[in-house]
């Protein structure tokens, strides 16, 4: 169902942010055979221009170094950047935009960033829709589960669903999709940072064998004692500083609605605390690797 708005035809779509999910999206939208345009703040700049133009060609996707360039020929905008450059991103973009044209907010934000997002897009006369992403975008591509919000968001699910996408509209008012997922972090989020912390002083006692088998027992079926850990861990260390951002989204969504944001707090100061660590040893993720989230400890204690 899509109400009173026709689904959009969507000949040609811009990925505003070419980072590990727009890519992603852009791989799977010109495989669709869809004309994918891509714009990425990073093409100014010369350390990352030349890797960005290899993952652009990758992807199938066309490169533009003005933004104008990418956006004001498209049916539909998709905004995947950081947490911290979303209203930015859409401010940027809807300079740019006419009636018609669909934008999609891709970014984990609060409630009141996608509200100050949607403003900035609807003053041109574009349709603004949210999209809560809830799950990693690897390794699902176009299929990563996406809760939708907002007046158009039915049509435009409609019409990405066509493209192979696994959207679902969640509500008609904008914030509900993005309530979802900040609320949902507070727990994944803070798992991981849990996990982290718990993990790392089990294995400078040498107990991380009979900690991991009592979480086992207390929580079967997890994967304690199996892959867990090493995913936990391993989304921290490869993605903490982006995480931690995106904790302090949920940090204000909690404090919107007069609730706390005890471990909201905790969990991002937790998120940065690894990678500032990492940084300091001169450690890096490496995704050519295999991640054991005991080496990372080991070489940590060692620094």
């Amino acid at each position: 169902m899509s109400g009173n708005v026709t689904p959009p035809k969507l000949k040609c779509i811009a990925l505003v942010g070419l980072g590990e999910a727009g890519g992603l999206l852009a791989q799977g939208l010109s495989q669709t055979g869809v004309n994918v345009a891509a714009y990425d703040i990073k093409i100014h700049d010369p350390v990352h221009s030349e890797a960005l133009r290899e993952r652009a060609k990758a992807c199938g996707a066309t490169l533009h170094e003005q933004l104008a360039d990418a956006v004001s020929g498209a049916d539909l905008v998709i905004s995947a950047v950081t947490a911290t450059s979303a209203t930015q991103a859409a401010t940027d973009a809807a300079a740019h935009m006419k009636a018609g044209q669909f934008f999609l907010d891709l970014n984990s934000v609060s409630p009141a960033t996608k509200h100050a997002d949607r403003d900035a897009i609807e003053v041109v006369g574009a349709c603004y829709v949210e999209s809560a992403v809830m799950a990693p975008v690897p390794p699902y591509g176009l299929r990563v589960p996406m809760l939708l919000g907002g007046p158009h968001a039915a049509a435009l699910s409609e019409s990405l669903n066509a493209l192979g996408f696994k959207t679902r509209a969640v509500a008609t008012d904008i914030g509900v999709a993005s309530a979802i997922k900040m609320c949902r972090s507070v727990m994944i989020k803070g798992l991981e940072a849990l996990t982290v912390e718990c993990m790392t002083a089990a294995r400078r006692y040498g107990a991380e064998d009979a900690v991991l088998a009592s979480l086992n027992e207390t929580f079967p079926g997890m994967g304690w004692t199996e892959n867990l850990p090493h995913y936990l861990i391993s989304r921290v260390a490869e993605h903490g500083r982006r995480r931690a951002a995106e904790m302090r989204e949920v940090m204000e969504t909690l404090q919107d609605v007069d609730v706390t944001p005890l471990m909201a707090q905790a969990t991002a100061q937790s998120q940065d605390a690894l990678i500032d660590a990492m940084e300091a040893a001169g450690l890096s993720y490496d995704t050519a690797r295999e991640f054991v989230w005991q080496d990372l400890i080991d070489q940590l204690k060692k620094a």
